[in-house]
């Protein structure tokens, strides 16, 4: 772990101060700053610029910390580049970090050179960052001009031309957006969208945060979407997919979080999605897959490409939703909170049967050891009491071991992770020697295309498929023969 220096420290506090953290909290942004530089140390090759906060805030999700330790980390760190930003006209350099004294025991004579002396401007148990271009060196004298251009720096800001003040426009960097951030989540859930459609407008909002330096989220504008835009596309070259997704998660979040509209953005094209063709595999190739799957895989990927269902939907299938008297599969909850029925392949009958069987026995086996059930979606288990350890509401494919909860302790079932069937497909592929880009949506195409290979309507795909446009399902159109008016046959050649 690395020590900042007394002096840096000062003035770190001294900032903190100005932004009203009390003195008996400031050891914790202290705390975030060391950890800052030591992922700085470890991951990002000794460099620490503005780039590194975001890896360094996912690497704190990771690690379990929550939306509040996360937003005081950032807010610390963006403390340690203003005090770094307040000494930018100072000569470029580096900045020494004293290891303690368990990390500089480690590092032994690394630092000496090949005739065992020290390296110059160095000591035992010293580690070097590069920073973005100022000089952060323990200096008596260069420490007092920071401090006071600390005490002027307020002053500065609230005119706009701060050395603090962002590209796109006036206003403190460093706000908290823990309340924006609640309220993102709080909207989403009102509309009853999907976890991973949080997931992915918080991140594209954190980005848009780390691109404004955490200004006030007041007094962002169309302007800052539209550079943040643009860096995405002309800097960070993201595909059209990714920049609408951005787009759409800044709508959002303008319209419904800050309660404001984006207003014409000029300047700025939204890249199209150019037509993509989908991976399809023969019915060979498949076959081929299914043979080097262990069990439940191997049934995981039948209903698949049996049923056409996206991968979530697969797994979230419960023993309810199988109707073996109609040969029908009832989708709950699909893309878009739709319910559909597609025909249960007459070829999987006796093997989901036999499936279902199995978990007879490990549901009897679960409720011995006392167990408490499944997950259950929203209120349900609040409304029924029992139907966690009700067999219908069971899992088709239950995950391999309980899932403890964080808050009651209660020992529980999930099902399959979605990361362990992708990764078995892609080993299977691997292993049959098909050298298609397949995963586990391939199968999914594949059931389209064979579909409409055996003349079936697109708009019974359509509706099979569960897509709300019929241009949608036109894609697998592009995925199949195309017969020309030579190769076309009469009528009278069909059999009978």
């Amino acid at each position: 772990m690395y020590v900042v220096p007394e002096g840096l420290r000062r003035l770190i506090g001294a900032r903190l101060s100005e932004k009203g953290v009390p003195v008996n909290r400031q050891g914790q942004y202290q705390k975030w700053i060391r950890y800052f530089l030591d992922f700085c140390g470890k991951y990002r090759s000794g460099k620490n610029g503005r780039e590194s906060l975001e890896p360094f805030i996912e690497k704190l999700q990771a690690k379990g910390q929550n939306d509040v330790q996360c937003d005081q980390a950032r807010q610390a760190v963006e403390v340690f580049f203003e005090v770094g930003a307040a000494r930018a006209a100072e000569p470029p350099g580096e900045y020494v970090f004293m290891k303690t004294r368990a990390s500089a025991g480690r590092s032994g004579g690394r630092n000496r050179n090949s005739k065992g002396d020290r390296r110059p401007g160095s000591v035992a148990g010293v580690g070097r960052i590069e920073t973005e271009g100022f000089v952060l060196e323990e200096r008596a004298e260069a420490a007092k001009t920071a401090v006071a251009e600390n005490t002027e720096r307020p002053a500065r800001e609230e005119k706009g031309y701060g050395a603090d003040s962002c590209s796109t426009g006036g206003g403190e960097r460093g706000a908290s957006w823990r309340n924006e951030f609640h309220r993102l989540a709080e909207e989403i859930a009102l509309r009853h969208y999907s976890s991973k459609t949080l997931k992915s407008y918080r991140h594209y909002v954190r980005q848009f945060q780390a691109f404004t330096e955490s200004r006030d989220p007041q007094t962002l504008d169309t302007e800052d979407v539209k550079q943040f835009l643009t860096h995405l596309a002309v800097e960070k070259k993201i595909a059209a997919s990714t920049q609408n997704l951005a787009f759409n998660s800044l709508l959002f979040f303008y319209r419904h979080v800050l309660g404001k509209e984006f207003g014409k953005i000029d300047g700025v094209v939204r890249a199209k999605r150019r037509p993509y063709i989908p991976v399809v595999l023969s019915r060979r190739e498949i076959d081929a897959v299914l043979l080097h799957l262990e069990p439940p895989y191997d049934l995981v990927v039948k209903v698949l490409y049996g049923c056409g269902l996206r991968l979530f939907e697969c797994l979230e299938l419960r023993v309810q939703c199988l109707n073996f008297d109609a040969e029908l599969v009832t989708v709950h909850d699909g893309k878009g909170k739709k319910d559909r029925t597609v025909p249960l392949p007459k070829a999987l009958l006796g093997e989901l049967g036999e499936h279902v069987l199995s978990l007879k026995e490990l549901h009897r086996n679960d409720l011995a050891k006392g167990y408490d059930g499944v997950f259950l979606l929203n209120a349900l288990e609040k409304k029924y009491t029992n139907a966690a350890r009700d067999f219908v509401w069971q899992w088709l494919f239950p995950a391999k071991q309980l899932t403890r909860q964080k808050d009651s302790g209660r020992m529980k079932r999930y099902h399959l992770h979605s990361t362990h069937v992708q990764k078995a497909i892609r080993r299977a592929v691997n292993e049959a020697g098909i050298t298609k880009r397949a995963t586990a949506h391939t199968f999914r195409h594949s059931y389209a295309s064979h579909l409409l290979q055996n003349n079936y309507d697109i708009r019974t795909i359509q509706e099979l498929l569960g897509h709300g446009d019929v241009r949608t399902t036109m894609i697998y159109t592009h995925t199949v023969k195309r017969t020309s008016r030579q190769d076309a046959c009469s009528p009278l050649d069909f059999s009978a």
